[in-house]
């Protein structure tokens, strides 16, 4: 019963690309600069409250990392030559890479400005394998565009992404289903897309550190400890992935956030507020579906998070409509005024088609 649960008899074997675009950021910027290739670029608005968004391969080799404080990769690389970031920039140099994997399938499945899930069981230019398109796509991206993207070739999107971290940066590696059993079994759990530190301790608290060890629990002690979560745990630890390439997923929410040089009160966030709310319904004004709800979201200085939302009876229909939701879910935080605040959002979701 389980084996039919897990694996379809007669489901067709899919062939998938991921591609992942190298440092893509502070590539885009050694690309565009000469004086900055070959350095240590980290891409960053400097200032203690800021965080990494790319750091180069040469920034890497001292420890930086994106998301990491800009202050810890100054303090790890001093010699770091600090670009802001030009998000216009790369979302047009996304959009160049997007025209090249069109090319080759319309399956395209965007993670993120830099990253794709593209299904080439049948593709465009009719080339005999998965790992043919992969090569052709990274060739195109280094000749057209100048940088470097690394691939991975799989019978599925969980062994795709692994296998496309595997040589980075500028890397190719192809995952058969014959070579799974032996593939997967010596890598740490924390190789698992969306296993990160919290899930990898509580999984390292039952003895397992290697995809090995967690096939070697029963899927009824793995739903015990993670509840729905121990199933998808014991496919991906046999290579089972049957999630479909979705091209064009529709959006969930729409959101602007900023941190404060220095903490503050929450009386003081008015501007901030409506900045992020003008930001946010510029941006909303690009999709089709109509946002029926508010959020606020705060981060205190202890780094609580809370949010507030509102639903009206109807969608907020201008900016200013939006802004004024928003300021008054404020109202709602309740938290004293003493309490200080180091981060503050503003988000719209809950679409729905326009009438």
């Amino acid at each position: 019963m389980t084996g039919a649960l897990l694996e379809p008899p007669l489901a067709a074997p899919r062939k998938i690309v991921h591609v992942d675009m190298d440092a893509f950021y502070a590539s885009v910027e050694q690309r565009d600069d000469p004086a900055l290739r070959g350095k240590p670029v980290v891409v960053a608005w400097k200032g203690k409250r800021s965080v990494v968004c790319a750091a180069s391969y040469e920034a890497r080799r001292f420890g930086v990392h994106s998301a990491m404080p800009a202050v810890t990769a100054e303090r790890l690389c001093p010699q770091a030559i600090f670009i802001p970031p030009d998000f216009t920039r790369y979302k047009a140099v996304s959009r160049a890479v997007r025209e090249i994997l069109q090319r080759h399938t319309d399956l395209i499945e965007p993670l993120s400005l830099d990253e794709a899930y593209l299904d080439v069981t049948e593709n465009k230019t009719g080339l005999p394998t998965a790992t043919r398109v992969a090569i052709a796509i990274r060739r195109q991206i280094r000749e057209e565009l100048s940088l470097t993207a690394s691939a991975g070739v799989a019978p599925n999107k969980f062994l795709a992404k692994i296998a496309s971290d595997w040589r980075k940066p500028d890397g190719l590696f192809v995952i058969q289903p014959k070579d799974i059993d032996s593939f997967l079994p010596p890598l740490p759990v924390g190789r698992i897309p969306g296993v990160g530190k919290v899930t990898e301790n509580r999984l390292g608290q039952v003895g397992i550190r290697t995809i090995g060890d967690l096939r070697a629990f029963a899927l009824a002690t793995l739903e015990a400890h993670f509840g729905r979560y121990g199933l998808r745990l014991y496919e991906l630890a046999r290579g089972i992935d049957h999630n479909p390439v979705t091209p064009d997923r529709p959006t969930k929410s729409i959101s602007a956030e900023d941190t404060f040089e220095e903490d503050i009160p929450l009386s003081e966030t008015e501007d901030l507020i409506r900045r992020l709310a003008e930001k946010v319904w510029t941006v909303s004004r690009r999709e089709p579906r109509i946002a029926r709800t508010v959020v606020l979201k705060l981060k205190t200085r202890e780094f609580d998070i809370l949010t507030r939302s509102y639903t009206p009876p109807n969608p907020p229909s201008s900016c200013e409509e939006l802004t004024a939701i928003a300021l008054s879910l404020r109202e709602r935080v309740g938290l004293g005024s003493e309490r200080l605040f180091r981060l503050v959002g503003v988000g719209v979701s809950n679409f729905r088609e326009a009438q």
